[in-house]
């Protein structure tokens, strides 16, 4: 078990030696789309790549979800087979978003031992889903 400071510590030096390891401009929150955001996720039990929906408004959630899901077939053929996709993930804080995501479990960001995998797996799919976001940005905003 760790302290909230030595936790904070260990996932500020992962996420540092990430960006050593893979060093790169990544798109995340820059998508120009409000509530619309590309995310990695890391915890003591999974690491997540992923696309987010966040809107308070419901409708506006519901028309990007529903493009994504329009999209299903080329995301899933063509970047990554394996994504998951749900209208109505739970985050941590309890807060209900649409989520698009590959997941890697039995990994933990207190684990170093894990991390390598961890940097590859992130690296990959979030090029691939920031691939997939620029082909198709044009037809998700409008």
């Amino acid at each position: 078990m760790f302290s909230k400071e030595e936790s904070k510590k260990i996932r500020q030096e992962f996420w540092i030696s990430f960006d050593e390891k893979h060093p790169r401009k990544w798109l995340l929150y820059n998508t120009k789309i409000k509530d619309f955001s590309l995310k990695f996720t890391f915890t003591t039990k999974k690491a997540q790549v992923s696309i987010d929906i966040e809107s308070q408004d419901e409708i506006i959630k519901a028309y990007y979800y529903d493009k994504i899901l329009s999209l299903k077939s080329i995301l899933t053929t063509e970047y990554i087979n394996d994504i998951i996709f749900d209208p109505e993930y739970v985050l941590d804080n309890y807060k209900v978003i649409s989520r698009a995501y590959i997941e890697l479990n039995n990994v933990s960001i207190h684990n170093k031992k894990t991390w390598d995998d961890v940097y590859s797996f992130l690296f990959y799919n979030m090029d691939r889903l920031e691939s997939f976001f620029n082909e198709y940005r044009d037809f998700i905003e409008s």
